[in-house]
């Protein structure tokens, strides 16, 4: 008698990992496709060339190195979408520094607690986005700005901090103006980056990204040049991006998805990045990929339903597109079948990851057949390992759900100054534990089912919410859902689910259940229903369930049942 196959994938591959920097690889590309285009800004009107790119990196980085930065030091960017922050990421790697992404959803004492948990020498900042005034929010901080001389800060709140480099050719007093880092590199900056080139090691840490769940203070995930610039290379071979592609980049560079899944899947190909705005606009975001014929197109669930939702979209040729990705989030099939029949993106994949795997380990690729493309995310990257385990550490036969554990290049170097929480995440044998629940069937093919904590128990049977979101993607009313589970004083939880409708449609409660009935077991069928114009989401569009649940528990007083 056999054993049941176990779900352990390893990922095969005859391409080898790219054993250089980010700024060595980025030098390869500028001299291949130099004439090529390179970044495309909408909002600031920038069409670069990667050679034009090239040289404003390597003035950037030369200018960095004249304000004093040595190799090693932290660089903090506090911006949303533009050419600097390009600019910026591939400079601080080719000078040796330490990028450190600052969320632009940040407010005083979350930016506070960066800058200080890593020490950042440097701070890069637009002047401000949205409802963010991020010069106030640092003189606030740095009272002391007003008075130092530009790049000699000293802050008492801020002790790292020595400079404030504003995206502004008139900065605030204190602050250094960015344009002119530009011009600040002499040929002896330009020497010591040809000298850095060859000693730089592409295991060094090149960027932090902090992460945070619902509990704790944010963690600071510390990745190498071999980790993000190999997962960008094998993110754009599964989506056979070419010098002839244009990706279209909405979703931000703060975040792996912008830097990564965008910037360094393109600059690996010679694609050209192209940024239709500050922050994520529907409207914005269809006027580019339909003027700039681009091929591919990035984003999260919701920002695809918001274009495909916009009352202008039938008015907008996108017969360019070809490709792209769906992820940062579950990502619906419904919505995913949409976007391959409404949007032309017949090649679209769909990725799975998490910042601390620099961040990609499934992703699905435009070969796989798109039953496969839309209900799975794909099989594992190459030369990474995935296992599935139960509890108690065992992995599980194939088709099984249990957590979901990532080995290889990919893993982070671990949290930043924290080897507490970089043990809990990261076992003995180098396995990150992503506190995700999958299964891999027997191709090989990986389906999430959900997060650990966000898994209901009713009564004894394990709900997974995202199976419940799936069937209820079904109902043509209902646009967006979100399904989670509440305190229950008889069953210890039961399933509750917030429902957006499609413009000018109505549903009741009863309606949904009546939808639900005979169709999926009655304990899967949600209890309470509410229906929401929008839902809580970190502005990379990861919805926060928990703050759903909390404002539920009290909505519905079940706060004495939570706690009992």
């Amino acid at each position: 008698m056999t054993s049941p196959a176990l779900s352990y994938v390893t990922g095969q591959s005859t391409q080898a990992l790219i054993g250089e920097t980010i700024g060595l690889n980025f030098d390869r590309t500028v001299a291949q496709w130099g004439d090529r285009p390179g970044l495309i800004v909408r909002q600031q009107c920038i069409r670069w060339s990667y050679a034009e790119l090239g040289a404003k990196v390597d003035a950037f980085a030369a200018g960095l190195l004249a304000l004093g930065l040595q190799p090693g030091d932290r660089v903090g960017i506090w911006s949303p979408n533009n050419a600097e922050w390009v600019i910026t990421q591939f400079a601080t790697a080719k000078a040796g520094l330490v990028l450190v992404n600052i969320n632009p959803a940040y407010r005083l004492s979350e930016l506070e607690y960066a800058l200080n948990k890593v020490g950042c020498r440097a701070l890069i900042i637009a002047t401000r986005f949205k409802t963010s005034d991020y010069v106030g929010m640092v003189n606030t901080l740095a009272p002391e700005l007003a008075r130092a001389l530009p790049g000699r800060l000293t802050a008492e709140k801020l002790p790292k901090l020595e400079m404030v480099i504003e995206i502004n050719a008139n900065p605030s007093p204190g602050m250094i103006p960015f344009h002119s880092i530009l011009e600040m590199g002499a040929a002896a900056h330009h020497e010591r980056l040809r000298e850095l080139a060859a000693k730089l090691q592409f295991d060094d840490p090149i960027n932090i990204q902090f992460t945070s769940g619902t509990t704790g203070a944010p963690k600071g995930a510390t990745l190498t040049h071999h980790n993000i610039l190999n997962n960008g290379f094998f993110i754009g071979e599964a989506m056979k991006l070419t010098p002839q592609d244009k990706l279209c980049i909405p979703v931000p560079l703060y975040h792996c998805f912008g830097m990564v899944l965008g910037n360094l899947a393109c600059t690996t190909h010679g694609t050209a990045m192209v940024y239709p705005g500050e922050g994520f606009d529907p409207l914005a975001t269809l006027q580019t990929v339909a003027e700039e014929r681009c091929t591919g197109l990035h984003g999260v669930p919701t920002m695809f339903i918001a274009q495909m939702e916009h009352p202008q979209f039938a008015s907008f040729d996108l017969s360019s597109l070809r490709t792209g990705i769906m992820a940062g989030a579950p990502c619906p099939i419904e919505v995913m079948r949409r976007a391959v029949d409404s949007m032309n993106l017949r090649e679209i994949t769909i990725a799975y990851g998490m910042t601390e795997t620099s961040p990609v380990s499934f992703q699905t690729s435009v070969d796989d057949p798109l039953d496969r493309r839309v209900s799975t995310v794909g099989r594992v990257q190459p030369h990474l390992e995935v296992k599935i385990i139960d509890s108690e550490g065992r992995i599980v036969p194939r088709g099984m759900p249990g957590e979901l554990c990532t080995r290889g290049y990919a893993v982070m170097l671990g949290y930043w100054e924290d080897p507490e929480r970089t043990a809990q995440a990261i076992d003995a044998a180098r396995w990150m534990h992503t506190g995700d629940l999958a299964t891999i069937d027997d191709e090989g093919f990986c389906n999430i089912v959900g997060r650990i904590k966000d898994l209901v128990i009713r009564g004894g049977e394990n709900i997974y919410p995202r199976e419940v979101e799936e069937f209820l993607y079904r109902h043509p009313k209902i646009e967006d859902v979100q399904v989670f589970g509440v305190p229950d004083q008889r069953f210890g939880e039961e399933l509750c689910a917030w429902i957006k409708l499609r413009a000018h449609e109505h549903l009741t409660a009863e309606d949904v259940r009546a939808f639900c009935a005979g169709q999926i077991a009655h304990y899967k069928v949600p209890r309470h229903i509410k229906f929401v114009e929008n839902f809580p989401m970190t502005v990379t569009g990861k919805m926060q369930k928990f703050i759903m649940r909390d404002e539920m528990t009290r909505e519905l007083g079940l706060q004495e049942a939570k706690t009992a």
